[in-house]
């Protein structure tokens, strides 16, 4: 049976740390392919995203354009607003059969994943994966894939607004883009955690 992982998230912005655990992710778990599936707006943050999903949605694609086995989807982002795992993971099913789901997950959003929209049925459809960044120890029985990456979205968010290079956190490209578009340059959002 084919294996595919997806990972959601605000990705605001897309960053090193999650291209690394994803490929991690990919290799350690024999993935055939990581689905990057970017949130309209996650029902368990409390403010909007701070670049559109049209500019997160680029940033996402550059990202991973030369990368083998990454691949993205709009499900998320084209439906209204919130964001919830198990539609899209009905909606990947409806799609991909004979298929086995891994549902990356990262490791700040465990005490929280049990309060997710229909979770007992997502976890009937998924297996979760725990991202791991942090190297903190976690009290779960979820498969982990760990890998001790100090890059954070809200840092990235908050270098920009001051001023700060962004160099090596994150592609490229990816820069670029949120230079191009003058992103993060507001008030600092530090409750926005990714």
């Amino acid at each position: 049976m084919k294996k595919i992982g997806i990972y959601g998230g605000s990705f605001d912005p897309i960053h090193h740390g999650h291209l690394i655990l994803a490929r991690e992710a990919l290799e350690n778990l024999d993935l055939a392919e990581v689905i990057f599936v970017p949130a309209a707006q996650s029902p368990h943050k409390l403010a909007r995203p701070a670049a559109s999903a049209a500019a997160r949605w680029e940033m996402l694609t550059v990202a991973i354009a030369h990368e083998s086995g990454f691949s993205a989807s709009r499900l998320e982002i084209d439906r209204p607003p919130p964001s919830y795992s198990i539609v899209t993971v009905e909606q990947l099913h409806a799609k991909k059969a004979n298929v086995e789901f891994f549902f990356l997950v990262g490791e700040d959003n465990l005490p929280q994943l049990p309060t997710w929209h229909r979770f007992n049925e997502l976890r009937r459809l998924v297996q979760f994966v725990v991202l791991d960044r942090s190297g903190v120890a976690l009290e779960d029985n979820y498969p982990v894939v760990r890998r001790k990456i100090d890059i954070s979205a809200t840092t990235i968010r908050n270098r920009v607004a001051s001023g700060q290079s962004i160099r090596y956190l994150v592609p490229e490209a990816v820069e670029q883009i949120i230079r191009r578009e003058n992103l993060y340059q507001g008030a600092n959002r530090s409750h926005l955690k990714s």
